[in-house]
């Protein structure tokens, strides 16, 4: 078993190096430089509070081609009664705290650790990491954010105070960044919830020739907003 040490040069091994269950690498920092170097090349962070930095890149990974999105039944109607509205980049930091103490079934504790929160909202000020807010009579009902490079969208995560919020805000958001031309979603580990909306898995191999090409696109830096309503209503 090779689990690669980081110091302070913000470089990383080979993801193909990665242990089976997607361990890569521990040590290094959060850093802009550090954090934009992994997603680039297909490497994220994820450990707990009381656990050093853990980079991985999983096999397989699980994906989202924005023109493949299906939209459940269930949200649909969500967004055919316009419970919410909704805004990009609105309130970064209300979208990151909500989604580092949501409370999942399949997890003690959060990830979304303190540092984690600190360096992610300044890749946000950077204009690299965005948030899709959900709103329901003034209040935040729910959102994701992630991080964006090239033609790529990382998501991280998301929350819901008001059931269906945050699965509204997700299509949602993959309809504008389909009208951006936006080709690949990263979701990173594979679950039931994100499989119902079209995402499938792919070997590692594959996402990494996909990221690839993502990368030779510009990247849409700065604070993003809806380029209209028409995202935002029923329909796909």
């Amino acid at each position: 078993m090779t689990i690669y040490r980081l110091f302070e040069e913000p470089i990383f091994p080979d993801p193909e190096e990665a242990e089976p269950d997607g361990l890569l690498a521990v040590g290094g920092d959060l850093s802009p430089q550090r954090l934009l170097t992994a997603y680039a090349n297909g490497i994220f962070p994820w450990y707990a509070e009381d656990s050093p930095i853990l980079w991985w890149s999983t096999n397989p990974r699980l994906v989202l081609l924005p023109e493949e999105l299906h939209t459940p039944r269930s949200v649909r109607r969500v967004l055919n009664r316009g419970e919410f509205s909704f805004t990009l980049d609105t309130d970064f930091e209300a979208v990151i705290r909500g989604c580092g103490t949501s409370c999942r079934p399949e997890q003690e504790g959060t990830w979304i650790v303190p540092e984690m929160q600190e360096a992610y909202i300044l890749l946000h000020r950077l204009g690299y990491a965005h948030s899709v807010e959900a709103w329901r009579d003034g209040e935040l009902a729910g959102g994701l954010y992630g991080v964006s490079l090239g033609s790529a969208f990382f998501g991280e995560s998301m929350f819901y105070r008001v059931p269906n919020a945050s699965k509204a805000a997700f299509c949602t958001l993959v309809r504008q960044l389909r009208v951006w031309g936006f080709t690949l979603i990263d979701c990173q580990q594979t679950t039931s919830h994100l499989l119902r909306f079209g995402a499938r898995e792919l070997q590692r191999f594959r996402f990494q020739a996909m990221l690839r090409e993502a990368m030779e696109n510009p990247t849409r830096e700065g604070r993003w907003a809806f380029d209209d309503q028409s995202c935002c209503q029923p329909g796909s």
